[in-house]
């Protein structure tokens, strides 16, 4: 069975979605047979390589300062709902998401289940407040996964990937993904963090396919 996951790392509903994912996976038995690819999808394309400060970015882009708290309880609590840990005070900055793009993109060349690097990277951000966007931090992040930290920064240096990725991103809005997360299981869409209920509906249908 093929699954598709179209997502960025700094939305909080696409850990959350995943998160989902994986638990559906689980209970249906299914993981064994599920071959996953990550697309990446940059919700800020334009932002800056060394990312903007959060506070400011999120009260120009929602307003205020406190529509962008709001905002952020309520995903806090959604994610306390599916285990996992929103600690938005940690976070200083909005970062630029392409290089963690590229880290997923080197881990799938290679042939390895990309799933476990991409719960890092999302740990990292949401529940560490780390900058996700920085090559050390990421050097740091992927080192528990047999990368060696020299080997990363040296990759992330280089442009390995870089044209590859832009194609797959612009792919993805050409086939009309306006938001994430997207994830295609064989032909079928889902949009949004959906339920477990639902994701393991759809894995049973697409496993009869």
């Amino acid at each position: 069975m093929n699954l598709q996951i179209i997502s960025d790392f700094i939305c909080p509903w696409c850990w959350i979605g995943e998160s989902n994912l994986d638990r559906a996976l689980e209970q249906t038995g299914l993981e064994s047979q599920v071959r996953v690819h990550f697309v990446p999808y940059q919700l800020n394309p334009d932002m800056p390589e060394q990312g903007m400060n959060r506070r400011e970015y999120r009260s120009a882009k929602f307003g205020s300062w406190a529509r962008s708290q709001a905002m952020d309880a309520q995903v806090t609590q959604a994610g306390a709902a599916a285990g996992l840990p929103f600690n938005y005070e940690l976070i200083e900055k909005t970062p630029n998401t392409f290089a963690a793009h590229r880290l997923v993109w080197r881990e799938q060349q290679d042939g390895g289940d990309a799933r476990p690097l991409v719960r890092a990277i999302f740990r990292a951000y949401f529940a560490l407040g780390l900058d996700i966007g920085e090559p050390s931090v990421l050097a740091d992040i992927a080192a528990p996964f047999n990368r060696d930290r020299d080997e990363t920064l040296r990759f992330l240096a280089s442009g390995e990937g870089v044209a590859e990725l832009l194609s797959e991103q612009s792919q993805a809005r050409q086939d009309g993904v306006q938001s994430v997360p997207s994830m295609r299981i064989n032909q079928q869409i889902l949009s949004g963090a959906q339920p477990v209920s639902v994701f393991a509906q759809v894995l049973k249908l697409g496993r009869v396919a």
